[in-house]
């Protein structure tokens, strides 16, 4: 059991890390084209980690065998950090090169995704130690 639940630990370290560089890439790329083909490069990568988090979470859940607060609150935030990845990677990749107001406007959505996600998965942590 104890190295399951390191194992999902560490998952959710990297998946931490890999919302932190995207929110770095949003920040730090001025060029659109550039910070486009960096984030369809790590979106694959994020979900993967989603999945791994996912599904070491379901392992350490089953060695548990009793359903928690802290189980339920975990559930629907994996969901939620797959779906507004999602939603960001529609908005993203119908923007063309030419629409200069509409790429200002993603890197502002973007952000403020970033932020979100970050932020969910911190709150989900601090919860997580309180109950």
């Amino acid at each position: 059991m104890s190295s399951a639940v390191v194992t999902h630990v560490y998952a959710i370290y990297v998946f931490l890390v890999i919302m932190l560089f995207n929110l770095y890439s949003v920040y730090s790329v001025e060029a659109y084209i550039k910070l486009a083909k960096r984030l369809k490069f790590m979106t694959p990568v994020y979900h993967l980690s989603n999945a791994i988090v996912m599904y070491t979470g379901a392992i350490v859940a089953a060695y548990a065998s009793t359903f928690s607060f802290t189980i339920a609150l975990m559930i629907p935030t994996s969901i939620f950090l797959m779906v507004i990845e999602i939603k960001r990677y529609k908005k993203m990749r119908v923007i063309k090169s030419t629409d200069i107001e509409l790429q200002n406007e993603f890197k502002i959505y973007a952000k403020k995704i970033y932020t979100i996600e970050v932020a969910v998965l911190i709150a989900v942590y601090i919860i997580s130690k309180v109950f």
